[in-house]
């Protein structure tokens, strides 16, 4: 049976046949295949918004799916320029090398029509007027499709980068044109948190989207249908057999025994604090994960494993610790806590503000107290609240203007090493359970809490970074300090009452 020639046209003016039948890539093992669209990039296909967000499990193919999707318009779509943003120009390369692989194996009649008239590592132009370029950021003239990738991972790394694409290559997309931002989480915070969240908000919602709304997509790693392995000879370790459970019953997620098996394998070799973050299950579980570079990564996924973020009954008949970092010209924190049996602990409640005076705290210590009915036992400070006044250089140290209010600090002494006082921190989170409710801005900073990256090395330094997670890690350090500390006292009194008994 013959085509006839106004059959091939109508093939060629429509893009999702053009999609499916035209261009070529390389799967994973490096062998050349037809490109065509699988389950999830299907399903992106059918729901296109404008402006798209895709927080997503990795090696479902989006990038690929972009790619051509980048190629096909702009062949197809004259005078159309499009533009793609990576973490690194080596990635951003990587991507416009998979388009100009694509391009070379196309049919000889559509590149004799639609020629390169301009090739190289950063940039393709076609005979048309269309053209591709990638970089790390993009500023100035006007782009009809947009592809920023890893902008979770940008937004960690790079705060002010990742500002400079919002502010910079967003404005040079025009109501009606079109971006796509894709990406693993990489914590609950930053410019793509922000971005999924707003997006998630809309879509519960129910709201009718604009051109300029982002409307999200979510692929979670159960989507893929090769995620599967022989389950025969698995085991299945005890806290991954209340993890699936709980993901039928609270999500209703069922898992077969194949992807169970699979999950058990790759968490095997990812490492169990990566899982979340590479391979999500919910959008909560791929935000939830601590970002790279995180200190106590590794403790608040485990954490979460074990079921010890959730609500917490408050005992009435416990005392009520406090943990502070006080900021005399910027955040001051405090974490509120119980001792419960075995050496255990409850972080119960979490406050934080910034600018205000010793007799603020208090009221708030006061009204917190009246709402849930604290008795307050010790309140931990740190060292320099000896020597630092709240207010103004000259007045009383921080110490005894907090005295004049019945506020009196249990001082931890400093620990010279930081690495030290972290290490302390996170052998207190192992012991201890966080109310998911009232702790919730506490939550956020114990997975944001990191190393600085030094950009120089391409690498995270030994040092913290200063930022908006700090203050509330700091303080919960300050309380882990002073308990590690009480608990050595009791430990030499022990051993000097044996020895004079």
């Amino acid at each position: 049976m013959t085509t006839s020639r106004d059959q091939v046209k109508a093939l060629f003016t429509n893009q999702e046949w053009r999609l499916n039948n035209l261009y070529y890539i390389q799967d994973v093992n490096g062998t050349e295949i037809k490109f065509q669209m699988n389950e999830s990039q299907w399903q992106l296909w059918r729901d296109l918004h404008y402006c798209n967000v895709i927080p997503k499990a990795r090696q479902l193919g989006f990038s690929t799916f972009i790619a051509i999707f980048m190629l096909d318009t702009c062949l197809f779509r004259p005078n159309t320029s499009a533009g793609i943003i990576d973490i690194t120009l080596d990635d951003a390369k990587k991507k416009l090398a998979k388009i100009k692989y694509a391009y070379d194996r196309l049919p000889a009649m559509v590149k004799s029509s639609l020629s390169l008239v301009k090739d190289n590592t950063q940039e393709l132009k076609f005979s048309n007027e269309s053209d591709i370029n990638v970089g790390t950021s993009h500023r100035g003239g006007t782009l009809q499709i947009l592809h920023i990738s890893e902008f979770g991972k940008i937004a960690a790394q790079y705060p002010d980068k990742a500002r400079e694409i919002r502010t910079g290559a967003f404005g040079t997309i025009h109501s009606g044109q079109m971006i796509f931002v894709e990406s693993t989480a990489e914590g609950a915070h930053g410019d793509f948190h922000d971005l999924t969240m707003q997006a998630k908000a809309d879509q519960d919602e129910g709201r009718t989207l604009n051109p300029q709304d982002f409307k999200l997509h979510f692929f979670p790693w159960q989507q893929h249908p090769g995620y599967i392995a022989d389950a025969g000879h698995v085991i299945v370790p005890q806290e991954l057999t209340k993890y699936f459970a709980e993901l039928e019953a609270k999500h209703g997620i069922p898992l077969t025994a194949e992807q169970k098996a699979w999950y058990v394998g790759k968490r095997r070799l990812v490492g169990p604090d990566d899982m979340w973050r590479e391979y999500p299950a919910t959008l909560e579980e791929a935000f939830n994960a601590s970002i790279e570079g995180a200190y106590f990564k590794t403790q608040m996924t485990k954490m979460r494993i074990d079921g010890r973020i959730c609500r917490i009954p408050f005992n009435p008949h416990i005392p009520v610790n406090t943990f502070w970092d006080i900021g005399v010209s910027d955040t001051t924190v405090i974490w509120f806590h119980q001792s419960g049996a075995g050496g255990s602990h409850a972080l119960i409640d979490y406050f934080e503000d910034c600018g205000e005076g010793v007799d603020y705290y208090v009221r708030i210590l006061r009204e917190k107290a009246a709402e849930r009915g604290f008795i307050y036992g010790k309140h931990y400070g740190p060292h320099d609240i000896e020597a630092r006044n709240w207010a103004v250089p000259g007045a009383k140290p921080i110490k005894d203007v907090a005295a004049e209010f019945d506020l009196n600090f249990e001082v931890v002494p400093r620990i010279s090493n930081k690495q030290d006082s972290i290490e302390i921190a996170r052998g207190f989170l192992g012991m201890t359970s966080i109310d998911e409710e009232y702790c919730a801005q506490g939550i956020k900073v114990l997975d944001n809490y990191r190393k600085k990256w030094n950009e120089r090395r391409a690498d995270w330094s030994r040092d913290p970074l200063h930022d908006w997670a700090s203050h509330g890690a700091d303080a919960l350090q300050t309380g882990a300090c002073g308990f590690e500390q009480a608990k050595k006292q009791q430990q030499l009194n022990y051993r000097n009452s044996r020895r004079y008994a």
